[in-house]
This record gives C-alpha cells, structure tokens and sequence, in this order.
C-alpha cells in the first residue's frame, strides 16, 4: 500500500554525536538511536563506560554501529578531537545531542572557594560545551539534509530548588541558547531544540532515598511516579526526525506534568 504521507520517520544511517552518552538518559538516547539505524559516536568520561556502551550497541547491531570517544566536554581541545573523530568514522554528520551536564551543590552560603569551583565547573560542563560543540559541528551539519541539534535543559530552568543555583542557571541558559541558535541557524536548515528532563532515575537521582523518591513523586507528579531515561530518549528522538522539520526554537518539558501542577 502506498503511503500518504511525506515526510520521513527515519533517521537510519543519520551520524549522531551524544555526550554524557555512557550512562543514565545519554546511555538510553544511544541505545534508541541505535535501535533505530543511527550510527551513533558514544561520547563520555572514562574509557570502561564508554567501551562498555559501543560494545552493547555493537552486540545488537554491529561493528559499524557506534564507535566511542572519550570526551571531557569542558576542554576545547577534546571536543574539537571528538567532532573530528566522529566526522572521520562516520564522514558525515547530522545529529548532535548536548546530553552531558553535572549538578553540583552551589550556594551563596558556601565557602567562597568551593562556590567559586562548582559555579566554574557546571557552567563549564553545563552550558559552554554547548556552545562549543555546536560551533565545532556546524560545516559538518550544514551539509546534512536534515541537521538536528537537541540540548538536554531541565525543569531546574522552570522551577528550581534550594542550592543548586548553578545548575538551574545553566538550565535556563541552555534554553536561551537554544533559542538563539534555532534563530540564527534556521535559515541553514538546522533545527534547535531543547529537551527539559523532570525527575528521572539516573545516577544523578540515584542518591536520593527511595521512599523520599516515592513522596516526591506522590506530591509533586501527576503521573505518580520518576521518570524513566529511555523515556527522555524518546523525545529527543521525536525532536531529531527528518519528520520534526519544523519544530524549531522550543522547550520540551518530560516530567510526568510535574512542571504544569499548582497544588
């Protein structure tokens, strides 16, 4: 049967460049990236968890299907080997999901040496990369036929919590670089978005106590629960089809409607 429609679900053989992509939402967007016919560049800290993840992608769908580079994000100089080792493995490059971020305690209560070290850190690792990487990807996405950029905010840009001011100031300045980008590159054909994960069961999370956990997500979330990272990936993937073509600019909360409830 003919199809009706235009436009293309796939992103088979599309090359994706995923940071903070060896564990937690980052491990889950390769692995759906993957599943889906992606060729997929794994990059992360540490050279175990990042062979770890390749090696699981290379299991279920061949040699070809990702390669690793291990990647700290907030040096320059790793990131432009990262655009250069994914854009000679796969020769092309069409995806780049800005994944990696920390969350560091940041107070104005705190020793000024310690506030001055986690602010530097998570604006680093949270927010510059962003904007590097992307400035290191652009002649490679310029020439895709379907140039996606998705950046990994969070609902800490939306609603925050006590001593983390840090980490929500860079969530919120992921989402005004995200827009400033989808303006300035749209008439390139490459679309910017930015995804807003709210409580997810990721490492990150993975210190918090079950039962509090559980009382969070009974008051806070009207779907009752955390979120899982395969269900970020998913958004992420809806925002990188060729299909997504003009979804450009915007926010994405995936937080169970944490984000949208008054009482």
């Amino acid at each position: 049967m003919a199809r009706l429609s235009g436009l293309s679900r796939s992103i088979a053989g599309h090359a994706a460049i995923i940071t903070g992509a060896a564990s937690g939402m980052g491990q889950a967007t390769a692995h759906l990236f993957a599943d889906e016919g992606a060729r997929v560049v794994v990059a992360d800290l540490g050279a175990d968890r990042v062979d770890a993840v390749v090696d699981e992608i290379r299991a279920a769908h061949g040699s070809d299907a990702a390669v690793g580079v291990v990647t700290d994000v907030s040096d320059p100089a790793q990131l432009a080997n990262l655009v250069s080792a994914a854009t000679t493995w796969a020769g092309r490059l069409d995806i780049v999901v800005n994944n990696a971020g920390v969350s560091l305690p940041n107070s104005p209560f705190m020793e000024e040496a310690d506030f001055e070290s986690s602010w530097a850190r998570t604006l680093d690792v949270n927010i510059t990369a962003h904007a590097r990487l992307v400035r290191l990807a652009l002649p490679y996405l310029s020439e895709s036929p379907a140039a996606r950029i998705v950046n990994i905010a969070s609902t800490e840009a939306l609603v925050s919590t006590a001593g983390l001011g840090a980490y929500a100031a860079t969530k919120a300045g992921v989402i005004g670089l995200t827009q400033s980008l989808a303006v300035e590159l749209g008439r390139h054909g490459i679309t910017v978005n930015a995804v807003c994960p709210g409580p997810i069961d990721t490492a990150m999370t993975a210190g918090i106590e079950a039962e509090a956990k559980a009382t969070y997500a009974r008051r806070r979330v009207p779907l009752r629960r955390y979120g899982l990272p395969e269900e970020v990936a998913h958004m992420t993937l809806n925002l990188c089809l060729p299909s997504s073509s003009f979804v450009n600019g915007t926010h994405i909360p995936v937080d169970g409607g944490m984000s949208v409830r008054h009482t």
